[in-house]
């Protein structure tokens, strides 16, 4: 923490700056933490409060406009981009889809306390097409209770940050020492997690021949097809796969209890 006062102290507003953007575009940096010292400073008189919150805003409207942009045109090849490290890409995906599917645009107010959810949020919401100015009256709603949320946090607790940095300071070797051990742990446990979700990385896949090969054949009355587009893909109007069944992603779990279990099952998405 003590460090974070540092650069606050130093660079004042381009830190902040710097770091809101940063996290708003899907780096692993903690924005959170830099506006909890932000506020801070600016109980100590340090910063102004107003221009803070407006540097804030800047930066988190900036990286979430741009990410909702290229959601738009890149679809769902951006949110895997934005998702390839993690643990289990897929889940990445579907979790912060899920939000969309069950919240809709609400989803953005809450977005940036999801962590996961928080990065993926813009991007999802350009695949989708909601509409530019629905979407920056939503994002700018979140992206200001965030702020205004964590910026407080250190501007009420500033004199308890400010002997917390003390202490730090004091029992900088011990805190070393433990953070060193946190981090040793953290990396053990992430690897940890990475070899059990091995398995799921990979979906399997059939090429488009084989499938039409078995559709043409005595096979065929053992194949079912599932459309499972998300909403925000699927137009009703559209061509789809002759004989294929509309799966609702978002009513996932009671249209699954109508599928017949004793058939070779085919998905099919975006």
């Amino acid at each position: 923490m003590n460090h974070f006062f540092s650069l606050i102290a130093h660079h004042e507003y381009v830190f902040i700056f710097v770091v809101v953007l940063a996290e708003a575009v899907g780096l692993p940096v903690p924005a959170a933490l830099a506006l909890v010292a932000g506020g801070a400073a600016a109980a100590a008189g340090t910063l102004s409060p107003i221009k803070a919150l407006f540097i804030a805003l800047t930066a988190m409207l900036t990286g979430d406009t741009l990410l909702f942009i290229l959601g738009r045109y890149m679809g769902w090849a951006l949110l895997g981009l934005l998702c390839r490290l993690s643990v289990n890409p897929e889940s990445c995906v579907l979790r912060s889809a899920e939000s969309f599917y069950k919240r809709g645009k609400t989803t953005l107010l809450i977005a940036k306390f999801i962590p996961g959810v928080n990065t993926m949020a813009p991007p999802l919401a350009g695949s989708m097409r909601m509409p530019v100015q629905q979407f920056l009256r939503f994002d700018f709603a979140g992206a200001s209770l965030y702020i205004v949320a964590y910026g407080a946090l250190g501007f009420l607790f500033h004199d308890f940050l400010a002997a917390l940095t003390r202490g730090f300071q004091t029992a900088s070797h011990v805190v070393g020492e433990v953070l060193f051990v946190a981090a040793i742990v953290y990396i053990a446990y992430r690897f940890w997690l990475y070899h059990k979700n091995k398995v799921y990385r990979v979906v399997p896949r059939v090429q488009v021949e084989e499938l039409a090969h078995k559709l043409g054949s005595d096979e065929k009355e053992n194949v079912l097809i599932l459309d499972v587009r998300s909403h925000g893909y699927y137009d009703a109007n559209a061509e789809r796969i002759k004989g294929s069944i509309r799966i609702e992603p978002n009513n996932l779990s009671e249209e699954l209890k109508a599928i017949p279990k004793d058939k070779d099952i085919y998905l099919y998405c975006t």
